[in-house]
């Protein structure tokens, strides 16, 4: 496959893309709710402003946490399944089509 060496097809430069694409937005979202979850009660309460630095703090941090990890783990996912043997690879019986086979 191409995906590891030599050059890519337009096929394969546009699922990447994709991907890249899913893995920014499906991070962004997933991190914009950890934060609101975290950081939400400190505006919707009436907290002191040193509670409110620090819920707003560890929302950020752990959204960014968050961010970093959901792009990683769909990235190296994808990696995975593209690769030679892996998901999207050969069966492991080659010539049976049925799993009852």
């Amino acid at each position: 496959m191409a995906m590891y060496g030599g050059r890519r097809s337009q096929a394969e430069r546009d699922a990447i893309t994709v991907e890249i694409g899913y893995a920014l937005c499906s991070a962004a979202f997933a991190a914009a709710l950890l934060f609101g979850a975290v950081a939400g009660p400190a505006f919707a309460f009436d907290v002191s402003a040193g509670t409110r630095g620090t819920l707003v703090a560890a929302g950020a941090t752990a959204a960014a946490v968050l961010f970093v990890a959901r792009v990683v783990s769909v990235l190296v996912r994808f990696r995975q399944r593209k690769a030679p043997g892996g998901e999207a690879g050969q069966p492991s019986q080659p010539g049976r089509t049925n799993p009852d086979s």
